[in-house]
């Protein structure tokens, strides 16, 4: 009996093998690539240096999501103001591949042009919600801006979408922030941010995040931001570096399980008689 018709099948099998291998792998490589390209555009677009300022201590953290195919755009920022104060802002770009990447660079850009127009938080939000719509993106962010004036130690703060911050005072006091805020950037027109007023007292810090570090399949949202009110309770009361607890809240965030980005901003204040 011929075996020439079973040699020829199998040799065009393995052809096939061969080139769905190869097509398997060009996709892989385009896929690594992509990913690769994302993760340095958030990396570029995240500020080289922090900005300094008497009694002004900040930190940051910031890990991206780089399990699988899942690429997001969370960002954190900080920069001086016109008038000295500082400005601090943390958001969160809906979705997890390339373009979210590139939609976080225009809205943190957005932002910082904004806020050397008016530093308002409420007022920077509500341009940048107006920018962002006139995009005509499909994406939105969610986003906290705040207006930090360091003499004085006041925290004005606007939220758009945002997860809530936590606090500390050097007296051991904690919790979470309970302000209004309003609808995510890049949803609705005409949309007003209100705007609440903290004190941040000596030894004390606010803690800033996205819910990559709070939240996922391993831990509820109330679960992670109780966490971090322990942390940031713990450190203020033991006069812990704010290098520390940023570190601390981000290890922490191991222990939600998730694909998603995980950034934090500590800001952290001395006495009035501390050297600059």
């Amino acid at each position: 009996m011929s075996r020439t018709g079973t040699t020829d099948d199998g040799d065009e099998l393995l052809t096939r093998l061969g080139a769905l291998t190869a097509q398997a792998r060009a996709q892989a490589e385009m896929q690594r690539s992509r990913v690769e390209l994302a993760i340095a555009l958030q990396r570029g677009m995240l500020p080289r240096d922090l900005p300094a300022a008497r009694r002004l201590h900040l930190a940051v953290r910031y890990t991206p999501a780089c399990q699988g195919l899942n690429v997001g755009g969370d960002w954190y920022d900080a920069f001086t103001l016109g008038d000295g104060r500082i400005g601090l802002a943390i958001g969160d770009v809906q979705g997890h591949n390339i373009e979210a990447a590139a939609f976080m660079g225009q809205v943190r850009a957005g932002l910082r042009a904004l806020a050397s127009v008016t530093s308002e938080p409420g007022e920077v939000l509500a341009r940048t919600n107006e920018l962002l719509l006139s995009l005509g993106s499909d994406l939105f962010a969610t986003c906290t801006f705040m207006r930090l004036d360091p003499c004085a130690g006041v925290l004005e703060s606007a939220r758009a979408g945002h997860l809530p911050c936590v606090w500390a005072t050097a007296d051991g006091k904690s919790g979470i922030t309970d302000d209004e805020g309003g609808p995510p950037l890049g949803v609705q027109p005409g949309t007003p941010y209100p705007v609440t007023r903290y004190e941040l007292t000596t030894g004390g810090v606010f803690v800033l995040l996205t819910d990559g570090v709070v939240e996922g399949p391993s831990m509820r949202l109330e679960e992670g931001l109780d966490q971090v009110t322990r942390l940031a309770g713990i450190a203020a009361v033991a006069g812990m570096d704010v290098d520390a607890l940023a570190a601390a809240v981000i290890k922490g965030a191991e222990r939600v399980g998730h694909d998603d980005d995980a950034a934090v901003l500590v800001v952290g204040l001395d006495g009035p008689d501390a050297q600059p």
